[in-house]
């Protein structure tokens, strides 16, 4: 029998999904990013702060630049929403909601949610961040959605590692990559479906997980409610939402989303000169390292004196072994002091006391992670406005 807290949780989804599928986001005011067109209508959705709008079917909402500053972990109801298609599963059940997998195992399964939360879970802290962040910054400018810095955040999620449903299913000798597919759909039947790939090797590291949980409480319906993958250092193009279907195969899988979407330059550095094609490309992977000032922005006035400067820095999952902070455009760098350590895939806040005297400053930004890998002095370019991890400058005035 279901308790009272249980039935009016269930009671609380039936209403907040009628309530996405009916009506449109309620339009608060709107904001101005940082580039050229960057005007945006602030908007509520169910279970979101206000957020800066995208676009509305789908869905894509960016975390206000301000929410960064208050802590390493990234609220629910701010966390930033992305969908490629635009069937979205509303009227899902997640009492009848079934995780289905298949392809090359002995044992094709399907799995209540009820089943997936009985077994033993793991909890692990983790960036997801769009592979489109930061991409209204590129200049020559891309086409794609214009975002600014908040396409991203941290959370700590609760679930069971991948490696665990492929065990129970038994992986066949020879599979050689994992597709995963989720409730979301195109409307169009000229659409090619979302599905992505990863190698069999990185789908059972253990680190890969299916989450049903995010900060101690169900995923929010626009964040996969009930079911996301996790690839913890990936790109959030792998971490696929409203997840139902998981396919063992034993090629290399060509779907539109893996083979002709989402592809970077087979370059060392992954960029080319500015206005040009590639001559090879190669799936999106991990993350670069970055770092941001979350407590001061570009334009402000300060009192003269000292001034504590603050922020986050994350990288794939090397971890973040250092920071430096240069208040004279990068002539001269000061390490800053790291706060806890939540895991190499997580947000690491740091900060910096640092003395103004009146005048203007340019403050700049670089981390630096556990492998050497650090942020480039210039912006990398490539066409689909990928990967941006530029040193970051805020210009201040003390006066």
């Amino acid at each position: 029998m279901l308790d009272r807290r249980e039935l009016m949780k269930r009671a609380g989804m039936a209403a907040l999904v009628t309530g996405l599928g009916s009506s449109r986001a309620l339009a608060l005011d709107t904001v101005t990013l940082p580039f050229d067109n960057g005007e945006r209508p602030l908007v509520r959705y169910p279970q979101k702060r206000p957020m800066i709008g995208l676009t509305s079917r789908p869905p894509q909402l960016e975390t206000p630049f301000s929410i960064f500053n208050d802590g390493p972990i990234t609220p629910n109801n701010a966390f930033f929403v992305r969908y490629h298609l635009a069937d979205i599963p509303y009227d899902l059940d997640p009492d009848k909601f079934t995780l289905e997998i298949k392809g090359k195992v002995d044992k094709p399964l399907k799995l209540s949610l009820r089943e997936i939360k009985k077994l033993k879970p793991v909890e692990l802290v983790a960036v997801n961040q769009c592979s489109g962040n930061s991409r209204g910054f590129f200049s020559p400018r891309v086409a794609g959605g214009q975002l600014a810095n908040g396409a991203m955040g941290n959370a700590r999620w609760r679930g069971v590692p991948l490696k665990t449903i492929l065990d129970m299913a038994g992986v066949q000798p020879g599979a050689k990559q994992v597709t995963f597919n989720g409730m979301d759909g195109p409307v169009s039947d000229r659409t090619p479906d979302f599905v992505k790939a990863l190698d069999i090797d990185h789908a059972g590291d253990g680190e890969v997980m299916l989450a049903y949980g995010m900060n101690g409480d169900d995923l929010p319906f626009l964040n996969g409610f009930p079911l996301r993958l996790i690839v913890p250092g990936y790109y959030g193009t792998y971490w696929v939402k409203h997840l139902n279907e998981i396919t063992v195969i034993d090629s290399v899988f060509d779907g539109f989303w893996m083979k002709s979407a989402y592809r970077i330059p087979d370059t060392p550095n992954n960029s080319v000169e500015p206005g040009t094609a590639p001559k090879a490309t190669i799936p999106i992977n991990r993350f670069t390292v970055r770092s941001f000032i979350t407590n001061v922005t570009d334009g402000a006035r300060l009192r003269p004196g000292g001034t504590t400067l603050k922020g986050i820095a994350f990288d794939g999952g090397k971890g973040i072994k250092e920071v430096a902070v240069s208040i004279d455009g990068g002539k001269t760098w000061m390490p800053a002091k790291l706060g806890k350590d939540l895991g190499k895939y997580s947000f690491r806040e740091w900060k910096l006391k640092v003395a103004l005297a009146a005048g203007a400053y340019e403050i700049k930004v670089r981390a630096t992670n556990n492998a050497g890998d650090t942020q480039p002095m210039d912006p990398l370019w490539n066409p689909a406005g990928y990967l941006r991890n530029v040193v970051e400058t805020v210009r201040v005035t003390a006066a």
